[in-house]
């Protein structure tokens, strides 16, 4: 494969650059900390804060998931990188208001690392730090080991609830329970048909025939389930629901979908999959919940967990109760995603 254009400065520079112009898109929301990290302006004195983080290169997310109604602050890493444990400290000590912070990031080796590092630094200055990691990605890991699952496009509806959750917590364990909630009941499955590619280098993630699809791959290429040939939409989504629908069921720590549940349904590009692709996958998705009897309770759609120009798309479901109802109801506004007060519908 040629080398990609990209219009960039440096290349080395990327991450640096990257979130100097998302602080100015937030137009005095936010402010930029330390080395690489952002954190809203106004967060109220005595709040239970939200500390998102990761790689950049997966714009609008994490990064772009600081807002009203959401995280606090964000910790932000070179491209596909973790951010060190110097940045997570310098994010933490921007958001923290005296009832400790809440660390909430996908499950990578490198962000683990880092983040836990970064709360003994921020506790060795009496911060009280938790954290709950995000492991939606059922191709990863079957539900007996769910907690070595990855983080991957979950983490939208994730945040947003526990965003919600954050504005009335009146401590730091009621904040953990809430987001180790909205994590158990959230499942994803992604494919790719072609790789994304790294600023620094113009090279390709990964390699995959013109002719297959990626299987559960994860969203910086990582190994799925297997190479399925290419085929249509309509024989795609099943194929990809039926990984949701059976983990669901396998899971003994939550009851399995069925007739009566609402969720929140979630259609994602991985950067270069169009609108058009993820609406005639939204059609049929539709189809099917509506086939078993589960409603639709609101619906995400569009380019928010990306990889560059990976093609590609996935599918996360939030199986709902009364609380996490409750919580998405809650209006919210970020560069990433904005939802008005209520249900959408579907």
């Amino acid at each position: 494969m040629s080398e990609l254009k990209k219009l960039i400065n440096d290349p080395l520079k990327v991450a640096d650059e990257l979130v100097e112009g998302l602080v100015d898109a937030y137009n005095g929301e936010c402010v930029h900390v330390g080395q690489r990290s952002l954190a809203l302006k106004n967060i109220p004195d005595g709040k239970v804060a939200l500390l998102v983080g990761g790689g950049c290169g997966h714009e609008p997310i994490y990064h772009g998931l600081v807002g009203k109604n959401l995280a606090d602050g964000a910790a932000c890493g070179d491209i596909f990188a973790a951010p060190p444990p110097g940045i997570v400290l310098e994010a933490t000590q921007a958001v923290d208001k005296g009832k400790g912070v809440l660390y909430l990031y996908g499950n990578y080796a490198g962000d683990v690392m880092n983040f836990d590092i970064g709360a003994e630094l921020a506790e060795d200055e009496d911060i009280d730090v938790r954290t709950v990691l995000i492991c939606d990605d059922v191709a990863s890991a079957p539900p007996t080991e769910k907690q070595n699952r990855r983080g991957v496009a979950g983490l939208v509806p994730i945040v947003k609830l526990v965003g919600a959750a954050s504005q009335t917590a009146c401590s730091l364990d009621e904040l953990e329970i809430s987001a180790k909630k909205a994590c158990l009941m959230t499942r994803s499955i992604g494919v790719s048909m072609s790789p994304g590619s790294i600023p620094a280098t113009g090279k390709p993630t990964f390699d995959i025939d013109a002719d297959k699809i990626g299987l559960g791959m994860g969203i910086h290429g990582e190994p799925g389930v297997g190479e399925i040939p290419m085929t249509t939409t309509d024989e795609l989504v099943p194929q990809m629901l039926d990984y949701l629908f059976k983990d669901f069921e396998a899971d003994e720590d939550v009851a399995a979908l069925g007739e009566g549940d609402e969720v929140i349904l979630f259609v994602n590009s991985l950067g270069a999959t169009t609108m058009m692709e993820l609406l005639i996958a939204l059609r049929k998705a539709k189809q099917i919940l509506s086939e078993r009897g589960i409603k639709i309770y609101d619906v995400i759609v569009g380019p928010l967990v990306t990889c560059q120009e990976m093609t590609g798309i996935s599918f996360s479901i939030t199986k709902l109760d009364d609380e996490l109802k409750q919580h998405w109801n809650m209006a919210c506004q970020s560069i990433c995603y904005t939802k008005l007060e209520g249900a959408q519908g579907a």
